[in-house]
This record gives C-alpha cells, structure tokens and sequence, in this order.
C-alpha cells in the first residue's frame, strides 16, 4: 500500500488528531495499530519509532516522525497541493492566528480539559477505576475560565484563527469530541458560540469518520 504509515490507535487522542489530518487533506495512509494495554508501544520496534514509547508515529519513506502536532503540521505541508490549506503559511498574518489558537489549545485548553476527560471516561472505562471527582471539580473550574476566552473569541470571529477553517480549530477535537460523551457535556451550554464552532466544525466529514472509531461512538 502506498502512501504514510501512521503507527498509532484510533481511540487515541493524539492518533486521531493525525488521523483528522490525513483524511481532511485526502491523503493515502496506513494506519498500523499499536496496543498501549498490551504495552505494545513500550517494545524495542515502537521505541525505534518514537523514542518516548508513545503514540502516534508516523513513518514517510526513511523519515520518521514522533508527537503528533508536528506529525499533523508535516501531512498538513506535504499534502497541501491537494486544496487544504490549515495552516495559511503563504499569509504571514494568518499563519501567525494560527499558531496562536495552537499554542493556546497545548497550553491552556487541554490541560484543563485532559483531566476531566482521563477521570471521567478514560479511568472507569479502560482502567476499571473510580474517578477522582475532587480533580475533575478542578478541572472544571479552569476550563470554564479557558472558555469564557473561547467565547469571547469566537464572538468576534467563527473560527479560532479569523473567518477560516484551520488546524488550530481541528486540533481541539480529540479531547472536546471525548468530553461531549461524558456527564460534563453540558458545560457548552453557557458558551453559545464555542457551542455553535463545536457543532460547525464536527458538520465536517473527516470529523464524522475520524469520530467513528473513537470511544463513545
């Protein structure tokens, strides 16, 4: 098969985030699942892969890529003849939008998000544990903040990065498309227009399959 290999798991934040890339600019891929349960990404062929033993990796011919913001920002420069441009880096401007809602999504949205989602889905669902509501009460409380900038953003603007689809809106997704499955959904309710981007960007179809093979679908 031609086309990028992409090492990863389809219920994996990360790997999806890559995924989402690959199928918004119509790329050929393989995806070759990796067992985290199985500590499959902890063995001598992945840690040659990515040195940190996690997932996604993605592999083009000899050059071999780890973390998957770089990973996504690679297919998004490879691939962008094909009519996608998410990172706008022929407009020095939107290019720099663009990396601003990204640092923002890694610095401030998913650190407060990753918690509520890791306590309240991930930890009974795939650990068999109970969730540690004192964190997720917390977790809550930052994010609200976080969104309270969110809506005054996207009350200027329908997307993060101005009046365009990009990678800084696609690369929320993972994390907010897992929240939505959880009994703190309802948080979007007090932010109308985060509500109305999330509903807007999700309409999309690589959303739509990308979101199928994730947990909760």
């Amino acid at each position: 098969m031609g086309g990028v290999i992409l090492y990863g798991s389809p219920i994996s934040t990360c790997s999806a985030r890559v995924l989402l890339c690959l199928e918004e600019v119509g790329a050929e891929y393989q995806l070759v699942p990796i067992s985290m349960p199985t500590g499959e990404h902890k063995k001598p062929d992945h840690l040659a892969r990515n040195p940190f033993g996690q997932i996604p990796a993605l592999e083009d011919g000899d050059l071999v890529l780890f973390e998957s913001r770089a990973i996504s920002r690679y297919v998004l420069r490879k691939y962008k003849e094909s009519g996608t441009d998410l990172l706008k880096e022929g407009n020095l401007a939107k290019s720099a939008m663009v990396d601003v809602w990204l640092e923002a999504e890694s610095q401030q949205y998913n650190p407060a998000i990753s918690p509520i989602v890791y306590q309240s889905l991930f930890v009974p669902k795939m650990r068999g544990g109970t969730p540690d509501q004192a964190i997720i009460d917390a977790s809550l409380e930052k994010f609200k903040k976080v969104l309270e900038v969110y809506e005054a953003r996207l009350s200027k603007s329908k997307y993060l990065a101005g009046d365009f689809f990009s990678f800084a809106d696609l690369s929320h997704f993972p994390y907010t498309k897992y929240l939505m499955v959880t009994p703190y959904a309802s948080v979007f309710e007090s932010y109308p227009h985060v509500k109305a981007w999330w509903k807007d960007i999700t309409s999309r179809p690589a959303f739509k399959k990308v979101s199928a093979g994730m947990l909760g679908s």
